[in-house]
């Protein structure tokens, strides 16, 4: 498959030219008129957030405090931080990439929300009797959902693609996104609140396989900018803790008001702190003297909140959420000392920011957990009413057994992996092609290819600083 994507390079020509002045600006402009001549078509307001909300107040005999607004609004706000603050900046380790990091998560998370309320809308919220999607706070959550993927997949392919191939990455992966979580949570009929599977298990997979399909085999070429320098970590390090505060929101974000919310901020909260201190314990007993690592401090401390996606929702018990969260501790920081070095020399895979170890490989080991725990739940723990709300066992559903409910949940992780490695390896063999302006290998990790960069602050020799402090210092005397 990559020889043949490299033929496939070589007929067209280098990859070598990063003008995307014409480009970039033909696809986002495109792009906005298509959204605006969409959202005209098809988007509205839905009955709580319309105008006529004051009349369905007195029909349905409701107050204002029951509107969906206030209960979903503080788990959007944070679910939006994390998307923009926290995903952005935990990519900033790189020396001279911070400007891409940030700046490349803003566009490709604003461009991708649009369509995701456009692709959602069309698979949960299209009414046929009218043609079209009413949205809500809901929906703007579930896009934010939607664009984690994109962003996760983002973060294997981290400085080594132009803004218009993840512009190109974002749409399909938006695209595929909405599908995959259409089978899976309503076909399927799984329970996945956090998206360990859904997000996570896909988007991991979807970044990995596009990753594989661009292998680099001369970037080494780069290998002085592919690493981070004091700051940069401590850039990064503000990605890894907005994330760390807010991953409870998002994974109780959209779950069950009452008993099923509250219990997905708790299992996750505790999963969080557990994880943490395996990785600092792994990390430590990695290097002969015991220091730590920041790249496993950055990233493996937060494998714990992927890895409650599915089963925080569920009755895990606090203390199963422990045992989670040490587990997967261990699991993500020995893949960052083992597992992606060897992907890399024996598979070819260039995984930069690890996503392998933080999402694809604690996304489905999260939605076997949850199979696990959604296969073992009885009566006597969850009462009859618990079961039913919980796994949703209601409508042509109300028959379906635990032990079957396990089973589907395993079918939706596979249904995940398929999805991402399958639509990555075509999105990757579509990125190929030399008409994307992406950097050679010698020009990749560098904000210098798509940024006017400030000129760096002039140092004066300390010899001359020296001459020239003496030198004002007998003017003063004198």
């Amino acid at each position: 498959m990559g020889n043949c994507c490299e033929s496939a390079s070589n007929f067209f020509g280098p990859q070598k030219n990063t003008n995307v002045r014409v480009s970039l600006p033909a696809v986002c402009f495109v792009w906005q008129i298509a959204m605006i001549v969409l959202f005209g078509v098809f988007i509205r307001y839905d009955e709580e957030s319309d105008a006529h909300w004051v009349e369905l107040k007195k029909t349905e005999n409701l107050t204002d405090l029951q509107n969906e607004f206030y209960f979903r609004y503080p788990s959007f706000q944070d679910v939006h931080v994390m998307i923009f603050v926290g995903f952005g900046f935990l990519m900033t380790f790189l020396k001279r990439y911070s400007f891409s990091a940030v700046g490349f998560n803003f566009l490709i998370a604003a461009f991708g929300l649009q369509w995701a309320l456009l692709m959602q809308g069309w698979f949960h919220h299209f009414d046929y009797s009218t043609g079209k999607i009413y949205i809500g706070i809901e929906s703007l959550i579930n896009a934010d959902f939607c664009c984690a993927a994109s962003l996760i997949a983002y973060g294997a392919i981290l400085g080594k693609v132009s803004p218009v191939q993840l512009m190109v990455v974002t749409l399909f992966g938006v695209t595929l996104f909405a599908v995959e979580e259409y089978i899976i949570l309503d076909l399927l009929h799984c329970r996945d609140s956090g998206g360990a599977m859904v997000i996570h298990c896909f988007g991991g997979y979807y970044g990995l396989a596009i990753s594989w399909v661009l292998y680099r085999p001369n970037l080494h070429r780069s290998k002085r900018l592919n690493g981070s320098v004091y700051h940069s970590d401590l850039f990064a390090m503000i990605g890894t803790l907005f994330l760390w505060m807010f991953w409870p929101s998002f994974n109780s974000a959209i779950a069950n008001h009452g008993d099923g919310q509250h219990r997905t901020a708790m299992n996750t909260y505790i999963a969080l702190a557990s994880s943490v201190l395996t990785t600092v314990a792994l990390s430590s007993m990695s290097k002969k003297e015991g220091k730590l690592d920041m790249v496993h401090i950055q990233n493996a401390t937060l494998a714990g909140g992927v890895a409650m996606g599915t089963a925080a929702e569920f009755m895990i018990t606090p203390y199963g959420s422990l045992i989670v969260g040490f587990c997967i501790g261990i699991i993500s920081t020995f893949g960052y000392l083992y597992v992606t070095p060897f992907l890399e020399k024996r598979l070819k895979l260039q995984d930069t920011c690890g996503i392998h170890n933080l999402h694809a490989v604690p996304g489905m080991l999260g939605g076997f957990i949850g199979a696990i725990v959604a296969a073992t739940a009885s009566e006597s723990v969850y009462s009859k009413q618990g079961l039913i709300d919980t796994f949703g066992f209601t409508g042509k559903y109300e028959n379906r057994s635990p032990g079957t409910q396990g089973g589907f949940q395993a079918a939706g992780v596979c249904v995940a992996m398929a999805f991402g490695l399958v639509g990555g390896a075509i999105v990757g063999f579509i990125l190929k092609f030399p008409i994307w302006g992406d950097a050679a290998d010698d020009y990749c990790f560098d904000d210098e290819a798509y940024w006017e960069l400030p000129e760096e602050e002039e140092t004066i020799p300390p010899v001359l600083e020296y001459n020239n402090h003496m030198t004002q210092h007998k003017h003063q005397e004198t």
